[in-house]
C-alpha cells in the first residue's frame, strides 16, 4: 500500500498539488513584481488576476490592451504555456499610492506542447496601494515599449487621436 501525499494550504486540504494557488498582495512596492512570479507560477490566472485592480489594463501582446473580465482569457493564454517565469526588478519608483516598476522577466523552458520556448521582455507597469495598504497593478504592460508586429511605419490619425483641423498646421 503506497501513501498519498496531502498539505495543508490556507486552512484547506490539497492533494498532490506542488505548490499554494494562494498568492497574497504585497503591502512592499518593491516586492510586487516577486508576488506575481509566484501568482504566475500556480499556473492560476484568477490568482495572477487577484494583483490587480478590477478596472485595470492589462497588454498582453503589444497594441492589444484588456481591461477588467477580459483579463482572465489573456492570462490563461500566457499560462498554457505552463512555463514558469523569473522576474528581475530593475527600477522601482514610488510617489505618494503609485508606483512605477521596470521589470525584465522571462518565461523559457519546455511548454506543455512539448517544445522549448522563450519569450522576454521589459514591463513598464504601473502599481497603487489600494486603501487595505496592498499594491495592485493599475497598467500591466509586460513588452513595455515594444512594437506589435502588425505595427510598422508612421501611426495613422487614429493612432495620435483626433486633431482639430480649425487650428491649421502647427
Amino acid at each position: 500500500m503506497g501513501f498519498r501525499w496531502v498539505t495543508l494550504v490556507d486552512g484547506l486540504f490539497t492533494d498532490g498539488m506542488t505548490h499554494s494557488t494562494s498568492v497574497h498582495p504585497t503591502t512592499v512596492a518593491t516586492q510586487h513584481p516577486y508576488v506575481l512570479e509566484r501568482a504566475f507560477n500556480t499556473f492560476d490566472a484568477e490568482a495572477v488576476d487577484r494583483l490587480y485592480e478590477p478596472d485595470a489594463l492589462f497588454v498582453p501582446r503589444p497594441g492589444h490592451p484588456t481591461t477588467g473580465p477580459g483579463r482572465i482569457p489573456a492570462h490563461r493564454d500566457f499560462l498554457a504555456l505552463r512555463v514558469p517565469i523569473r522576474v528581475t526588478p530593475r527600477h522601482t519608483y514610488v510617489s505618494g499610492d503609485l508606483a512605477l516598476l521596470i521589470v525584465d522577466w522571462v518565461v523559457a523552458g519546455r511548454a506543455a506542447h512539448g517544445e522549448q520556448v522563450r519569450i522576454a521582455g521589459t514591463a513598464t507597469d504601473i502599481a497603487r496601494r489600494g486603501s487595505d495598504g496592498f499594491w495592485r497593478y493599475v497598467v500591466d504592460n509586460p513588452f513595455g515599449t515594444a512594437d506589435g508586429p502588425e505595427r510598422t511605419g508612421r501611426p495613422t490619425p487614429t493612432e495620435v487621436g483626433p486633431t482639430d483641423s480649425a487650428a491649421g498646421p502647427t
